[in-house]
């Protein structure tokens, strides 16, 4: 059986990281903190591909900077690359969410 939640949550998690990068640059264990907190990712291990590509594709750059409690820790933010990909998401996202949901919500009587 397919595990739908997770087709769903494939499409937009990398577009979830985009947003909370938007917010404020992040290191990777409180992105998986975030994430795996709305359920968007299983464990911290799928996050780190999922950065890499972003990485990849400019869409995130990154930083390190000491920590006060531990080892170096490498941060992630938006590049303008990134930034420009959010907004075409997040322009496309309403619309397609409410022709989704007109379409599979509710059953009418």
């Amino acid at each position: 059986m397919t595990d739908v939640g997770a087709q769903m949550r494939k499409g937009v998690v990398e577009y979830c990281v985009l947003g909370l990068l938007a917010r404020e640059q992040m290191y990777g264990w409180q992105l998986a903190e975030e994430l795996t907190g709305a359920g968007l990712i299983a464990s911290i291990g799928t996050l780190y591909p999922l950065l890499g590509r972003l990485r990849d594709n400019g869409w995130v750059s990154t930083f390190d900077l000491p920590s006060e409690s531990g080892p170096v820790r490498r941060y992630y933010r938006l590049t303008d690359a990134g930034t420009e990909q959010l907004a075409r998401f997040r322009a496309q996202w309403t619309p397609f969410a409410r022709v989704v949901s007109g379409i599979v919500g509710e059953e009418r009587a």
